[in-house]
């Protein structure tokens, strides 16, 4: 049995400050372009503001990627465009700075920092930062076992949990949040479609490196069994990401709770993202209020949870690339809204131009008076 009790993130997390995010809005209003010309970058300011609990919102000034990494067992089916167990090369590229997310990162001066939790290569395959937090080398395969034991599910939420608290304590003041697996989308779409209540074919996608209709056969037949095994665990979500996860998943809904007790915001990337921080939702009906959807990915597992938790994409690119890309994308909207929000200046006051509120009260009395002198000489003008 665990000796982890997931109720207790729902006690401890709050909802980012809504009293905050009201002075915000009216402080919105006194700035000198009209509300609502600025789209949903007010919307942004006014969340950063609760979130961070601070008017005028403060520039994001130190964001970093995080990616959980692992390959899992059900990619041996034929479900994904790349080998199983090919996670490592992946990892190896953004590591080596050769991948989409480095190039973005650089350029955005970002800081990107990869957690190994099951890829299947040797643990010295890694620095040591990256590989400290492993669970186990790959995960099971859904459709016939289960992708961890209990153990090692709530050894990987720990995880999770833990790096969580060193991005916060280190100063970190938003997450942009991804994944780097092989096989992951397929666990992933387990998982939405056994929340959501929906059939295999609803939410199989055909992934980052685009599959054929052979291959989207096989996913979507490994999804429907995979989901007969995670339905009868649905009541305890620490068993569902045990017995259809993996701990690269169990690790990212760990740190989507924790993330949320801490106020530390974050920017969800692909299905992955999506179905941890749908799992995380199911913990803590609060927690999603602390998240961001960076982009839509047009995986239909991904619309399907964004939807069930009522998120709405910041773009719409069509980036299925994965590792972080999509949301990394949306980073600067982010970081634009909150200096917008911070740094328009208010419209000033009637003092400020020289008038008082008697002249002003005059001057609307004197305009009250020519309009009624104006229609008064138009009547006179009809009867005549």
């Amino acid at each position: 049995m665990s000796s982890l009790n997931l109720d207790d993130f729902t006690d401890l997390i709050e909802r980012p400050d809504g009293g905050v995010r009201r002075d915000a809005e009216s402080r919105r209003e006194r700035q000198i372009v009209p509300p609502g010309a600025l789209g949903r970058l007010d919307e942004l300011g006014e969340w950063l503001a609760a979130a961070q609990g601070a008017v005028p919102v403060r520039p994001v000034e130190r964001p970093r990627v995080v990616l959980f990494a692992g390959d899992h067992g059900v990619a041996e089916l034929g479900v994904s465009a790349r080998p199983a167990g090919g996670a490592e090369q992946l990892v190896r590229a953004v590591l080596e700075g050769a991948s989409p997310v480095s190039v973005l990162a650089r350029r955005l001066e970002v800081p990107v920092r990869v957690v190994d939790m099951a890829l299947d290569c040797a643990p010295d395959a890694f620095p040591a930062d990256v590989v400290r937090h492993r669970v186990r080398r790959g995960s099971g395969r859904i459709d016939v076992e289960d992708a961890l034991t209990l153990e090692e599910a709530e050894a990987a939420l720990r995880a999770g949990v833990a790096i969580a608290d060193e991005e916060a304590d280190s100063g970190t003041d938003l997450v942009v949040l991804g994944d780097i697996s092989v096989g992951g989308t397929t666990a992933a779409a387990v998982l939405i479609a056994a929340l959501c209540g929906t059939d295999a074919s609803v939410v199989t996608g055909r992934g980052g490196l685009a599959i054929d209709d052979l291959a989207w056969m096989r996913k979507c037949a490994a999804i429907r069994d995979a989901l007969r095994r995670a339905r009868p665990v649905l009541g305890d979500q620490l068993q569902v990401l045990a017995t259809v996860g993996g701990a690269d998943l169990a690790a990212m809904t760990g740190f989507l709770l924790q993330c949320a007790v801490r106020k530390l915001p974050v920017i969800l990337d692909g299905v992955v993202a999506a179905a941890c921080a749908l799992v995380a939702q199911r913990v803590a009906f609060r927690a999603p209020d602390w998240w961001l959807a960076g982009h839509g990915s047009g995986e239909p597992g991904q619309a399907k949870a964004l939807d069930r938790m009522a998120l709405e994409p910041l773009l719409e690119q069509g980036v299925k690339v994965g590792e972080g890309v999509g949301a990394l994308l949306a980073l600067p909207i982010v970081r634009s809204a909150a200096a917008l929000a911070a740094d328009l200046p208010e419209k000033p006051e009637p003092e400020e131009t020289g008038e008082t509120a008697e002249t002003a009260e005059a001057a609307e009395a004197a305009e009250a008076a020519k309009a009624a002198e104006g229609a008064e000489a138009a009547e006179e003008k009809e009867s005549e």
